[in-house]
């Protein structure tokens, strides 16, 4: 099966309603999570709606036939060339941040005000920063993650079961395992080259890393402690314990070229009650498990972390906010935001004990507010309630649209 006519929903009902809408669309991931072919299908979708293929433009910074174009100038020189009889045209740019000050270009297309823009990247921050500075108002930026439970499900064409649930958490979501067989010697070959690839091009050329060795040490102790509180402390504790002479100030800038390349994901700790963000101690979730086993391996000791992280990405895929909830010295694993609607959700693996219990529903117990609580957990029969709070196995929450 082509993943060109794999369509994702989610993404698209979003892209959709700005076809032909004077704002320019940019599509935000990692490397690999199917931007390329999300380009693909709203070209398709254009050609349904009869506009006519000379009037589409498509430019993959990635593929040879375009390596001259280097620049703004260049992009700009060669849309200029396929521009027919000065009609409407509709431009897609694939990996625009390769392109030197590849802002203007656009800038300098949309002020002409017939074109209609797409384009992807791999860098969240270069992206939506240099776009803010240049077109701030004039466009929209949507995020396209790995796949989904459901969308892993229906790629590759399987019943969801504990069976097929454990392939997804072990090998993960990108798209290309459709072409695959689901065996770690395969799955895991293909992945650890996604991983050199993003390491290599998005943060080590980019950003001109010195010492590669520790970039690789840092990404394994962040997949040890996928969900863990990072501070200065465990930084400094980790520098010690790799015997390298590195500030905390440098390895922070490291966390940040990664959660850049949106390889990781920073989430931050805040009061559950007020608006405050607190400074110090952040948590680390991988774009895709996939990926992170292929790391350090897939262990089932660390099912908990790993849970913790699809969890997470459900919610995001959902479109939420998330923060870590401090309410005292209590932690709420997930405070999710989106609009006026909010939700807490705790994670465990079994709720087995009282002990257990009294943790997990405890916490969200002491939150005086009406809004929605869910403790997600392994347990086969885990719908039900506790107190008003709804338990709900993992599979059912992931299979949820919020």
């Amino acid at each position: 099966m082509n993943k060109k006519y794999i369509r994702r929903k989610y993404v698209l009902d979003k892209i959709i309603p700005f076809i032909d809408k004077d704002v320019i669309k940019v599509i935000i991931g990692q490397r690999r999570v199917g931007k390329s072919y999300l380009l693909y299908q709203i070209m398709d979708i254009l050609k349904e709606k009869e506009v006519k293929e000379e009037n589409i433009i498509y430019i993959n910074y990635e593929l040879h036939e375009f390596a001259f174009i280097k620049t703004y100038k260049d992009l700009l020189g060669y849309v200029k060339k396929k521009i027919i009889n000065r009609k409407k045209c509709y431009i897609f740019i694939d990996e625009i941040q390769e392109i030197e000050k590849f802002e203007k270009a656009l800038e300098s297309l949309q002020a002409e005000g017939r074109h209609d823009i797409y384009c992807t990247g791999s860098n969240a921050n270069l992206l939506s920063s240099e776009l803010a500075t240049y077109i701030s108002g004039r466009y929209i930026e949507i995020k396209l993650y790995s796949l989904s439970y459901p969308e892993f499900l229906f790629f590759h064409k399987l019943e969801n079961n504990q069976e097929t649930f454990l392939k997804y958490i072990k090998y993960g979501g990108m798209p290309f395992l459709i072409n695959l067989e689901l065996k770690d010697e395969f799955v895991y070959e293909y992945l650890r080259n996604i991983y050199n690839t993003i390491l290599l091009k998005d943060i080590v050329r980019k950003y001109s890393i010195r010492n590669v060795a520790f970039l690789e040490r840092l990404v394994e102790y962040l997949a040890d402690n996928t969900g863990c509180l990072v501070s200065s402390k465990s930084i400094s504790d980790f520098l010690k314990s790799q015997k390298i002479k590195l500030s905390p100030n440098v390895v922070l800038n490291y966390l940040h070229f990664l959660s850049n390349a949106v390889f990781i994901f920073k989430v931050r700790r805040s009061d559950v009650y007020g608006k405050k963000i607190f400074e110090v101690g952040e948590k680390y979730y991988f774009e895709d498990l996939g990926l992170r086993h292929s790391i350090i391996g897939y262990k089932q000791t660390d099912i908990n972390k790993i849970m913790e992280n699809l969890v997470f990405l459900h919610l995001k895929i959902n479109g939420y906010k998330v923060t870590i909830g401090k309410l005292k010295d209590k932690e709420i694993d997930f405070v999710c935001d989106r609009g006026d609607d909010r939700m807490y959700v705790q994670t465990a693996y079994l709720i087995d004990n009282q002990k257990t219990i009294d943790r997990e529903f405890g916490n969200l117990l002491k939150i005086k507010d009406n809004h929605p609580k869910f403790v997600v957990s392994m347990d086969e029969m885990a719908s039900g309630k506790y107190k008003g709070i709804r338990q709900v196995n993992i599979r059912e929450f992931l299979a949820h649209k919020f």
